[in-house]
């Protein structure tokens, strides 16, 4: 059998198991939002920012994509992160008290998020009688609803790719699955003297991609940069890419980058951080700004207030309501037309690519950020439009997010991008110098993830705060009674003793560095834990220190995935566990804690209970290296096959529980 044909059916049949475990994934989502919206408190849905309660509702209008909006404000609980963002759909409830106790009533309709920042936010309505009920309603809340679009468009995504056939989605189909060599363009390399030499080759290794590439960018190595550039000089050989990534958040970064850089971006869908800066590369924003969108508003205006106005047998009102909705409709192929025709990129989600407004759009040249945390099947949605692909992200940091144990187990964690890393090694670039860390902190994740070839830009070698200062340090608390406890519904997992110490442990450590030097210098912290529970408990903790007043602003407190892509000059981890049985739950997974220890710059301090936690290999080699003076080089391990023994509930339900598209 030919490569071809053995790569078409070994796509075939692993795109099909995909679909099976995406199925279960579906069932044990929607059956988790069910027992959630049947059993969990309205308390603790708003804990867990999956809810608003009680809000004010605002006014109503049309948006430039003449959809009816409505403006929600939260009235309570305003320090709680919320889990609200664009294209999110969230269903509105009404709280009855009485004397039996509280009643819970859902509104028949769903809406979606339009956009979310802070405490207001505005959703898209069905039609103006839902306005009316929400605005006139008393006692009133909203909630995140089960994410059905999502779904639909990955199993759409999915059906198309295994049924294309002699076109070009089939020929990457199959080119993913098999061993073949992608094809290359050949010539003389670039020069870039503003990189350093493996984000050069980075660079022209995607120039000369044909088929696809991966741009391995492990923490600190300047991934976005690299991206950046390779964007840029595509877009000398070619009008338009498409830039897509899993998460909103991440979409807006690099487009953030690329319009620094100078480059034409329009946006499809609304960014999570809502500011002038983001919302101007936005379609809706620019759809307004164009000139004749003022004509386009009072056309539509006219047609809304005929349709009021209507009355039976009135010949006049059809012949009327055609000439205007035929004259808003010229007018939007017009401005969109325009819009797209000025943009270089075109930047969305990656099931924001099956977006109405990139139907039948083409490009040359895919670009995915992010891609080893983004499910297979999310990533064919986009792939339908393109010639080639470049991934861009490290298999070795966050994994996509799986509920189910049964499709974690069977596979569906497994990324596209892993999957072309393990079939086509020649098309990966990695990135091997970083400029974050102190070189003992890097040190440690570059030989046990990346094989030792991360190297410290010299600049930074030797970064820290305090003279002889040891950059990481792990205080053990094995013997300080600090044990973990289960709380709430899901069995998450708090260890409250350990919260403390760790507050205490930052506070000692402010002492030593000073007051004066913390605010000057705006030195930043970042607490994790890769439990919600203790990160929601430390927050609490922290609000009720006065030490702590004046440094506020510098410190975040949040879960692993809450640090994805960011960085501080001091880390602090709260590792939680502490049994007699050394069980260390989903802390197995590995490329968590790689994520963890390397959020930090200058100073990394991990609490935990070193006789749990070295009970597994890869804590008991953290431990001793952090520990001796002058640590051996670490062999590679074979640390990422770190997802056997997830066994029963416990392990994923007392996850952090990260958002999917978040």
């Amino acid at each position: 059998m030919s490569d071809n044909k053995q790569g078409a059916t070994a796509a075939i049949i692993s795109l099909r198991q995909q679909r099976l475990l995406l199925e279960i994934e579906y069932n044990t989502e929607r059956e988790a939002y069910r027992r959630q919206t049947e059993t969990i408190g309205l308390r603790r849905k708003v804990k867990r920012g999956d809810a608003w309660y009680p809000i004010r509702a605002g006014r109503s209008y049309y948006n430039s994509l003449n959809q009816l909006v409505v403006e929600i404000h939260r009235t309570a609980d305003d320090d709680i992160e919320h889990n609200f963002e664009y294209g999110r759909p969230v269903c509105f409830f009404q709280v009855n008290e009485s004397g039996t106790g509280t009643k819970i009533k859902y509104f028949n309709f769903t809406c979606t998020v339009n956009y979310a920042d802070g405490d207001r936010m505005v959703v898209i309505v069905p039609d103006s009688g839902r306005v009316a009920e929400i605005q006139h309603s008393e006692n009133l809340g909203v909630q995140l609803f089960f994410d059905e679009t999502s779904y639909r468009l990955m199993f759409e995504a999915l059906d198309r790719t295994m049924q294309a056939r002699n076109n070009r989605l089939a020929y990457l189909r199959d080119l993913f699955y098999s061993r073949q060599k992608a094809a290359q363009f050949t010539f003389s390399p670039l020069r870039f003297p503003w990189l350093n030499p493996t984000q050069e080759r980075a660079v022209n290794e995607v120039l000369r991609a044909k088929d696809v590439m991966v741009v391995h960018g492990p923490p600190g190595t300047g991934k976005t940069t690299t991206l950046v550039e390779a964007i840029n000089e595509t877009l000398h050989r070619e009008s338009q890419v498409l830039v897509c990534a899993q998460s909103n958040m991440a979409v807006d970064w690099i487009s953030e980058q690329l319009v620094d850089r100078g480059i034409h971006v329009l946006r499809i869908g609304n960014p999570t951080r809502v500011n002038d800066k983001m919302l101007s590369f936005t379609y809706e924003r620019r759809f307004e700004a164009h000139p004749d969108y003022p004509q386009l508003w009072s056309i539509r205006k006219a047609i809304r207030e005929l349709r009021a106005q209507r009355r039976r047998g009135n010949d006049s009102y059809h012949q009327k309501m055609d000439r205007l909705q035929s004259r808003a409709t010229e007018l939007e192929i017009r401005i969109q037309g325009e819009l797209f025709g000025e943009a270089r990129v075109i930047a969305s989600t990656l099931t924001g690519a099956a977006n109405r407004l990139l139907d039948g759009q083409k490009y040359a040249t895919l670009f995915i950020d992010e891609a080893a945390q983004a499910l297979e099947a999310a990533c064919w949605i986009p792939i339908r439009k393109v010639s080639r692909v470049i991934f861009a992200g490290d298999h070795c940091q966050l994994p996509p997010t799986v509920k189910s144990i049964a499709a974690l187990k069977g596979g569906l964690g497994k990324t596209l991008m892993e999957r072309i890393v393990e079939n086509k090694p020649e098309v990966v670039s990695l990135l091997q110098v970083q400029y974050r860390m102190n070189e003992k902190i890097m040190r440690f994740s570059s030989d046990y993830f990346y094989g030792g070839k991360v190297e410290t830009a010299p600049q930074i070698r030797h970064r820290g705060i305090l003279d002889y200062d040891h950059p990481m340090l792990w205080i053990d608390t094995s013997e300080m009674n600090c044990r973990e406890e289960f709380i709430g519904e899901s069995f998450g997992r708090i260890n409250k003793t350990e919260a403390e110490l760790t507050l205490q442990t930052l506070e000692n450590y402010f002492k030593k560095i000073g007051k004066e030097r913390i605010l000057e210098e705006r030195i930043d912290v970042g607490v994790i834990s890769p439990y919600r529970a203790q990160m929601q408990y430390l927050r609490r903790l922290l609000v009720k220190k006065e030490f702590f007043k004046p440094f506020r602003r510098l410190i975040s407190i949040n879960t692993v995935d809450g640090f994805q892509g960011q960085e501080r000059d001091i880390i602090l981890i709260s590792l939680v566990r502490a049994n007699d049985e050394g069980q260390i739950g989903f802390l197995r997974d590995l490329r968590r804690m790689n994520v963890a220890i390397t959020r930090a710059r200058m100073k990394l301090i991990i609490l935990g209970d070193s006789v749990t936690m070295t009970s597994h290999p890869f804590y008991k080699k953290l431990y001793h290296f952090i520990h001796s003076e002058s640590p051996e080089k670490i062999e590679d391990l074979e640390g990422l096959d770190s997802l056997d023994g997830l066994d029963n509930l416990e392990d994923l339900d007392s996850l952090e529980a990260p958002e999917k598209n978040k």
